[in-house]
């Protein structure tokens, strides 16, 4: 109840199915990063996941091994503020006219709204929702926005997917199209992952590993000398 109390003060009331799959309200107005209750002694004790199939509170990592068979997404945090990475989200809904930011060479996503008192100078685009200066010509700063958007009544956005033919998938679709997709292993460790291989830069292939020296010929080297002729005179 409290979940979704916070909820609606975040992105508005609503029940419609077109706002949204039915995991997207409680994830943008969930309690992240605070110490989990159960293994609070524990080591990366951190709740930062959120499982799209159970809808409940955050979970730590060692709380998402009851978890082990559902779609988990970690939530990260920049400048106090929640976000998800584009490679994570993307797969269940379309995150199109929100603005994305690159943080440590990864796509990311806020959550929710962050409002400015007023933009800086030199702004030319903003949110149209909560007025915050965007660096491109996107129209929502988060998430949360674009939902806020999709009550107003604007046709034009949804959170659906499209298949290769262009029709809108259903949510049940979607996540469906993904779990036949993708082995069960990996749906598991998605974001952990994700995590590790972030920063990695030998994306290109480049090796700084040295060239295999040349095989030495033993026969050659085991070879009888001739006898040795002085020079003459």
């Amino acid at each position: 109840m409290d979940i979704m109390v916070q909820v609606s003060s975040v992105v508005g009331i609503g029940g419609s199915e077109e706002l949204g799959p039915a995991w997207l309200k409680p994830m943008l107005g969930g309690e992240y990063f605070m110490n989990c209750g159960i293994h609070a002694d524990s080591n990366k004790s951190e709740c930062n996941l959120f499982c799209l199939d159970c809808m409940g509170n955050a979970l730590c990592s060692y709380c998402s091994l009851r978890h082990k068979d559902h779609r988990l997404v970690q939530i990260r945090r920049s400048s106090y503020h929640n976000v998800v990475r584009v490679s994570e989200i993307q797969r269940y809904i379309d995150i199109s006219c929100i603005q994305t930011y690159v943080i440590n060479s990864a796509k990311i996503v806020f959550l929710n709204q962050r409002p400015q008192p007023r933009p800086g100078k030199g702004i030319t685009f903003t949110c149209q929702i909560c007025h915050r200066g965007l660096p491109d010509s996107f129209r929502f700063c988060s998430l949360g926005c674009k939902m806020n958007g999709i009550k107003r009544g604007d046709r034009e956005l949804s959170f659906s997917l499209k298949n290769k033919h262009g029709r809108e998938l259903m949510y049940d679709e979607m996540e469906s199209d993904y779990e036949a997709s993708t082995p069960r292993k990996m749906q598991r460790g998605n974001y952990m992952l994700e995590s590790s291989s972030s920063g990695e830069d030998d994306v290109g292939g480049n090796s700084l590993s040295p060239a295999t020296p040349p095989l030495y010929n033993h026969t050659n080297s085991s070879r009888r000398k001739g006898v040795p002729h002085r020079a003459p005179f």
